[in-house]
């Protein structure tokens, strides 16, 4: 994986709402992810299983991140 898919990886779970990645199991939320991802670049199967490897790899930090995320004022 290259650092710029890291940069993009952790770009999009930093503004995707705290809700979507706590709420999903572990399976749908991969999906949901590598979904986002690749609206944003064509991935090529190596890349897909790189990429979901990551990512069921750091679920619990992605959830805890989530987490502690401080809570948007409206």
């Amino acid at each position: 994986m290259t650092p710029r898919m890291l940069r993009q990886l952790w770009s999009l779970i930093e503004t995707t709402q705290a809700n979507i990645l706590l709420e999903l199991d572990d399976v749908s939320l991969v999906q949901w992810l590598l979904r986002q991802f690749r609206d944003e670049r064509s991935l090529d199967s190596d890349e897909t299983n790189v990429l979901s490897d990551y990512i069921y790899q750091r679920l619990p930090l992605i959830r805890t991140l989530a987490e502690h995320r401080p809570v948007p004022m409206r």
